[in-house]
C-alpha cells in the first residue's frame, strides 16, 4: 500500500522486453535506503517487486498483465518514473490509499498555468471516469491529487509547484498516456451494492414458492 506522496524521481537506465512481459533497471537513491528483496515499488503508480539492487538501481520484472493495464509497454531507456517505498505503518498518511493496482490509462489533453500552478486535463474511458468524484481523490502515475473537474469524457487536476518540481507529471506532452489509479472505495461500494441487488433478486424455488404460485 502507498500514499501517492513521491519519494524521488527515477530514471529507466534498462528496458529488457521479451514477447509480452519485461524486466527494467532504475537509477534512484533514496527509495534504495534500507532495501531489500522483495520490497514493493510504487513506479509511475504501479506496484512493482525488486528482485535485484545495487547502490543506485534497482531490478523489477514486469508481467504480461502489468504492460496491458499500463504505460509501461511505452517506457525507454532515459524516461523518469516516480518512485514511491511501501507505506509504513507508523506513517503519518499525507495522500490516500494507494494500491498500486492501475484500472486504467488515461490521456493528457490540455495543460493550463493559472498563477503559480497549472492545470492538467486527461481524457479517460466511461469506466474509469465512474469512479471519479469531484473533490475526491485519484493517482496519476502515482502521485495522489485531488479531481478538481470531471465530466463524461475528461477529468481535470491542478497542479501546484511542490508537485511540480518532485514529480514527472509535467515532463509529459499532450497526448502521452498515464496510468490512472481511482480511489478504491468506490469499487468496494460498487461490489457490495451488486452482490446486494442479486442476492434480493433470487428466488428460492421451495413448496412455499409453489403453493404461492398456483403449483
Amino acid at each position: 500500500m502507498f500514499t501517492g506522496l513521491i519519494e524521488e524521481i527515477g530514471i529507466i537506465e534498462a528496458v529488457n522486453r521479451s514477447k509480452k512481459s519485461a524486466r527494467i533497471t532504475i537509477k534512484a537513491g533514496k527509495v534504495l535506503e534500507g532495501m531489500k528483496l522483495g520490497d514493493s515499488i510504487s513506479t509511475n503508480g504501479v506496484c512493482l517487486t525488486v528482485t535485484c539492487f545495487s547502490h543506485n538501481s534497482f531490478v523489477v520484472d514486469l508481467m504480461a498483465e502489468t504492460m496491458r493495464s499500463s504505460n509501461f509497454d511505452k517506457l525507454i531507456s532515459g524516461a523518469k518514473v516516480n518512485l514511491e517505498r511501501a507505506l509504513r505503518a507508523d506513517n503519518r498518511l499525507g495522500g490516500h490509499m494507494v494500491s498500486g493496482h492501475t484500472d486504467s490509462i488515461g490521456t493528457i489533453k490540455n495543460f493550463k498555468e493559472e498563477d503559480n500552478a497549472v492545470w492538467l486535463t486527461i481524457a479517460a474511458t466511461a469506466e474509469t471516469l465512474k469512479y471519479v468524484v469531484h473533490k475526491g481523490s485519484i493517482a496519476i502515475d502515482g502521485v495522489s491529487l485531488t479531481v478538481a473537474y470531471v465530466d463524461e469524457e475528461v477529468f481535470k487536476v491542478s497542479i501546484i509547484p511542490h508537485t511540480k518540481e518532485n514529480t514527472t507529471l509535467l515532463y509529459k506532452k499532450v497526448n502521452d498516456e498515464v496510468n490512472l489509479e481511482c480511489d478504491v472505495v468506490g469499487k468496494y461500494v460498487e461490489k457490495l451494492l451488486v452482490y446486494r441487488d442479486k442476492v434480493s433478486t433470487k428466488k428460492i424455488i421451495d413448496f412455499k414458492f409453489l403453493s404461492e404460485n398456483g403449483f
